[in-house]
């Protein structure tokens, strides 16, 4: 007991500390694709220490219990999330919830951007409010479909408890599936990856704040110590959505490979979980955003549910058929 509530401490703490890594890798290597320097690899952090030193405002007109809260659900919200998943070692809260716990854990920031955005009573953060919540719509589908492919595949192996991340992230599941399958596991896989930068608000689906159209849309009126839990979690989010697709699609550990015991194995897993976490973010976040533009938020709409759901169900139906043959 003593140990999980030290992990329950130390895991949140050391997500926000990855995150914020991540957020100065994504701006070099971006940079550098660019032909660009970049910022230091410490820039978020200074951009972190800075907000927390600004005023805090809250607009007159805002709803203001509902506008200072929202930063704060969103922080811990994206830090429970990290509680559950499997980071290369079992997860601090094994047992004590499931991938479907998971799923609307990752929907809470996203609502509390919407309500923070309408609290505000700015009319370019509600409609950035109004953008968050068609946005949702269209990639939590492609999302959905693709973890109950892996539960289904798992289920048909005879494998119990499929919703569990212990049970997924135990379970190498491009050995469970026939060639059919393994079409439909990469189809399944490259359709997570579309989500991810919707999630994470991403170019090309950064519709919500928009700077060049609504100068900002749901941190229009957002400043200070609020706007700095909104920065912290987005970067946590960051790392817990591609924890999340790690667990499902790339659950391999080295512990095993090199015979590593005692607390080697861990660190071990652990570091090689955050190397599979970067590759993710990269190819599905930083990438994308270098060589695409803003889309508009009828092209969010269209593009996800032509492309992502359509590629998810062919997925699934692959998958299906795979476990028959």
């Amino acid at each position: 007991m003593i140990m999980k509530v030290l992990l329950a401490m130390v895991v949140p703490v050391a997500g926000i500390l990855i995150g914020l890594l991540y957020k100065g890798i994504d701006r070099i290597l971006a940079a550098r694709m660019q032909g660009r320097v970049g910022p230091p690899l410490v820039q978020p952090l200074r951009d972190v220490r800075k907000l927390l030193v600004k005023e805090n405002i809250v607009p007159d007109d805002a709803v203001g219990w509902l506008f200072s809260s929202m930063p704060f659900v969103a922080l811990v919200s994206v830090m429970a999330i990290l509680l559950y998943l499997p980071l290369g070692i079992t997860p601090v809260l094994e047992g004590y919830g499931d991938l479907i716990l998971v799923l609307y854990l990752l929907i809470i920031p996203s609502l509390a951007l919407v309500l923070g955005g309408f609290a505000s009573s700015s009319p370019y953060a509600s409609v950035g409010g109004q953008r968050e919540m068609v946005k949702m719509m269209s990639y939590e589908f492609p999302l959905a479909i693709a973890v109950i492919s892996v539960a289904w595949l798992l289920y048909s192996s005879g494998a119990e408890n499929v919703f569990s991340l212990s049970v997924i992230s135990g379970t190498h599941v491009w050995g469970l599936a026939g060639i059919p399958g393994l079409a439909g596991l990469a189809v399944i896989f490259l359709c997570m990856l579309f989500v991810i930068p919707g999630e994470l608000g991403r170019i090309p689906f950064d519709v919500s704040e928009a700077d060049s159209e609504i100068a900002g849309g749901i941190f229009a009126e957002y400043s200070g110590r609020n706007l700095a839990l909104f920065y912290l979690a987005d970067a946590v989010k960051a790392v817990a959505i591609a924890s999340l697709a790690v667990a499902l699609f790339l659950p391999y550990t080295v512990s095993g490979i090199f015979g590593l015991g005692g607390a080697a194995a861990p660190a071990a897993d652990f570091l090689f979980h955050l190397l599979k976490v970067f590759f993710v973010l990269f190819v599905s976040s930083t990438v994308v955003r270098v060589v695409t533009g803003r889309l508009a938020i009828s092209r969010v709409v269209s593009v996800y549910w032509k492309y992502p759901v359509i590629l998810s169900f062919l997925g699934l139906l692959l998958i299906m058929g795979g476990t028959l043959i």
